[in-house]
């Protein structure tokens, strides 16, 4: 097939977690053409028209969908695929309204409660309904993922440090900003891939914070993820549990994740990020549709533990958008 690998526009000067959308996008490229794929690269810019014409220059039977910002805004991400759809044109991942509704947090987290799945307890801006209390809370962006704006003092204590909190972040970062209930225990992050039209569970995953100051929270903030040269950076490990530990729990949350899976209507791949207290009780935190796809990162480790190679899961992934599929 011809595949079009679509990305953001990222400037030289982006910061690490935008950087990596352009690796990303090359890597996803060499593997298509690694299995017989003609592959071809395009920054995505924000011109319907624009658009357009590169769908004209590069013909393709396929759009894999790797755009994550737009003018560098999360929130903005979803008019991507609802181009593309009017176009006409199929794309992987994840549709235009699943995107839009797991990428605002205070809004997914609403629809899970509704559903009767399990997620922490929150506060949306202005913060004013919040009880006077002790309760310790992580402050979080309500549209930006990749830990945007997360360190260790987004986890704070009581209703007038999370207020000054958010207040700092909106003056710092711009854009919407919410409080949830921290829940002290353990971090897994779980990724899913479409099979047969159906979301498979791929290998679970924790996060192990060893060597970690007692002081700080466990958390896997901006600098875990993006700055090699931290020790958040090697202070926080991925490992995979063995087939048949936990079971019980490893049951929970895959049927947690396929509960999420069907009731926000993701397709292709996704994410799942959940904390798990110290009572044993999983939460889901966060629906991510579209998660990165980098070589070494979360959702490649889980398919490599499946036995799937990084081409192979990136030639499932475009399989599973081909438009003949029935949904």
């Amino acid at each position: 097939m011809r595949v079009l690998v679509l990305h953001s526009d990222v400037p030289p000067d982006a910061p690490a977690d935008e950087q990596d959308t352009l690796i990303t996008a090359r890597a996803v490229a060499e593997a298509l053409r690694s299995r017989g794929h003609w592959a071809s690269l395009a920054p995505n810019v924000f011109d319907p028209e624009k658009l357009l014409s590169a769908i004209a220059e590069h013909r393709p039977d396929m759009v894999f969908n790797m755009v994550e910002a737009i003018f560098g805004q999360g929130e903005l991400a979803p008019a991507v695929p609802a181009l593309l759809e009017k176009l006409t044109v199929p794309y992987t991942g994840c549709g235009a309204a699943a995107m839009a509704l797991a990428g605002d947090k205070p809004l997914s987290k609403k629809v899970l409660q509704l559903a009767g799945l399990p997620t922490p307890d929150w506060h949306e801006w202005p913060l004013t309904q919040m009880p006077s209390s002790d309760a310790r809370y992580i402050v979080k962006s309500a549209t930006e993922d990749a830990s945007f704006g997360l360190d260790a003092g987004a986890v704070v204590t009581g209703a007038d440090a999370v207020r000054q909190r958010a207040q700092r972040c909106r003056s710092e970062y711009g854009g919407r900003w919410f409080a949830e209930a921290y829940v002290e225990g353990r971090e897994f992050n779980i990724s899913v891939l479409e099979e047969d039209g159906e979301p498979r569970v791929l290998p679970i995953a924790e996060m192990v914070f060893h060597a970690w100051p007692s002081e700080r929270p466990r958390i896997v903030g901006y600098d875990a993820k993006w700055s090699e040269a931290s020790p958040e950076y090697s202070g926080a490990e991925r490992r995979f549990h063995r087939e048949g530990t936990e079971s019980e729990l490893h049951q929970r949350l895959t049927g947690l994740c396929k509960a999420a899976w069907r009731l926000f209507n993701l397709r292709g791949y996704a994410r799942l990020d959940f904390r798990v207290s110290e009572a044993g009780e999983p939460f889901v935190l966060e629906i991510n549709p579209n998660p990165g796809l980098e070589p070494g990162a979360g959702f490649a480790a889980a398919a490599a533990q499946a036995g799937m190679s990084y081409a192979e899961v990136i030639e499932h992934i475009v399989i599973c958008a081909l438009p003949n599929l029935t949904r």
